[in-house]
């Protein structure tokens, strides 16, 4: 950046809305199928552990060593195997995701009362039906929560894969920092937190409405 150059270039910004709003529904791809793929593999992976929950150590130990590599060095790891693609990115996301959301899902459905589920149980209920009618409603706080964390993460980890050529906003932060021009660095960075504070605020009000009783609950 110039001295006395302005941070913002309004010129170039209104010259480029297209590209921008390419690179915004980039973002929002990647995020929303890492977030969803993850979502669905912690599913499963919390549904084994309650069928065998001495299955929730292992687990819990292999998405954590994959939460735990930095996410250069894993995209450096797939990349001879995947290339410079966006099932490199996608593996990454997905990866960081699932330590998250299995943890609060396990959580959320060891949260139900005991009572609760003998009543079900005595009510005829099969485990399956208790797990879909009564476990999981009353879980679905916790759960959000975690998805939420993950959602965020996600969405901040996505302009990580610029690197690899898949960024969306990150592709703008990259510009900004390789060319010195702070213009599409800020435009980059800052739509990315609105993102991110307008998703979660999504995911808030979602919740409130599926779980009317929260609201109330000491």
């Amino acid at each position: 950046m110039r001295s006395g150059e302005p941070l913002i270039l309004w010129d170039w910004t209104f010259n480029h809305l297209q590209e921008i709003g390419q690179r915004v529904v980039e973002h929002l791809m990647l995020t929303g199928i890492a977030v969803s793929v993850g979502f669905v593999l912690a599913i499963v992976l919390s549904l084994l552990i309650r069928e065998a929950p001495r299955l929730y150590g292992p687990i819990t130990w292999v998405t954590g060593v994959l939460y735990t590599i930095p996410s250069l060095a894993l995209f450096a790891l797939l990349i001879p195997f995947t290339g410079l693609s966006i099932v490199t990115a996608e593996i990454g996301l997905i990866s960081y995701t699932l330590l998250i959301l299995v943890r609060n899902i396990v959580g959320g459905l060891r949260s139900v009362p005991p009572d609760v589920t003998e009543a079900a149980i005595g009510m005829g209920y099969s485990r399956w039906q208790m797990l879909w009618h009564i476990e999981m409603p009353l879980s679905l706080v916790i759960i959000v929560a975690g998805l939420r964390v993950a959602l965020v993460t996600t969405i901040g980890l996505v302009t990580v894969t610029a690197l690899i050529g898949q960024g969306g906003l990150g592709q703008l932060i990259l510009q900004g920092i390789q060319q010195f021009f702070s213009t599409p660095l800020i435009i980059g960075a800052v739509l990315s937190i609105a993102l991110a504070v307008v998703l979660d605020g999504t995911l808030v009000l979602l919740q409130r409405q599926a779980t009317p009783w929260a609201r109330y609950s000491a």
